[in-house]
C-alpha cells in the first residue's frame, strides 16, 4: 500500500490532535474530492516498516488522541490488508488512542459480507477496532463547509463500539452536532 500524506498532530480529521494518513487508492471518484491525486494506488510513497515505526514512535505522546485513516479509500480491500496489523499495533503498543476511519463505502456496504467490493477478510476485525467511521461518498451536491468532520450532508459521523452494541447504526456525539 502507498500513502499520499501523513500529518502528526492534525485538529482537522477528527477531535483533538491526531496523527492521519492518507492512504492511497481509491475506485469511487466523487465529483470534486479534495485528493484527488489520492485516487492512484501508485501515488505517493510506500507505506513500509519503517514508516509505521515512525508514526508509532512520533504518536506517542500524551497530546496525540488518536489516528485518522483517511484518502484516498482506507476500506479498499488492497488497503484494508496494509492497514489491519497496523491497527492492531496501534491498540496494543498505544491503547489509549483511539481510531477513526474516513470510508466512501457506507457502514452497511462495509458490513455486508457479500459485498465483495469492500468486505473483506479483514474489514470486520478493522471495524471492530474502529472507534468512529465517518461513512459514504462526497456528494458535491450536498456539500456543506459548516459540518463537523465530514464534507457533505449524506455523510454520517458513526460510534462504532455502540453501533455494533446495539444492532442499529449510532451517531457518535461529534455526529449529533450538526455544525461548527
Amino acid at each position: 500500500m502507498n500513502y499520499a500524506q501523513v500529518f502528526i498532530c492534525d485538529i482537522a480529521n477528527g477531535p483533538g490532535c491526531r496523527t492521519s494518513l492518507f492512504v492511497s487508492g481509491c475506485t469511487h471518484h466523487c465529483k470534486d474530492c479534495f485528493n484527488e491525486m489520492a485516487w492512484d494506488f501508485n501515488y505517493g510513497k510506500e507505506f513500509d516498516q519503517h514508516v509505521q515505526d515512525t508514526l508509532i514512535e512520533e504518536s506517542n505522546s500524551s497530546y496525540i488522541d488518536g489516528f485518522t485513516f483517511l484518502g484516498g479509500e482506507p476500506m479498499e480491500i488492497v488497503n484494508q490488508k496494509v492497514l489491519r496489523p497496523f491497527i492492531e499495533r496501534i491498540k496494543k503498543e498505544l491503547p489509549d488512542k483511539n481510531i477513526w476511519i474516513y470510508s466512501g463505502y457506507t457502514y452497511e456496504e462495509l458490513s455486508d459480507p457479500n459485498n465483495k467490493r469492500c468486505h473483506g477478510e479483514d474489514t470486520d476485525a478493522i471495524l471492530a477496532m474502529t472507534d468512529v467511521l465517518v461513512d459514504g461518498e462526497f456528494d458535491w451536491k450536498k456539500k456543506d463547509i459548516t459540518l463537523r468532520f465530514r464534507g457533505s450532508s449524506n455523510q454520517r459521523v458513526i460510534d462504532i463500539p455502540r453501533t455494533r452494541e446495539q444492532g442499529r447504526v449510532v451517531l457518535s456525539k461529534y455526529g449529533e452536532k450538526e455544525t461548527i
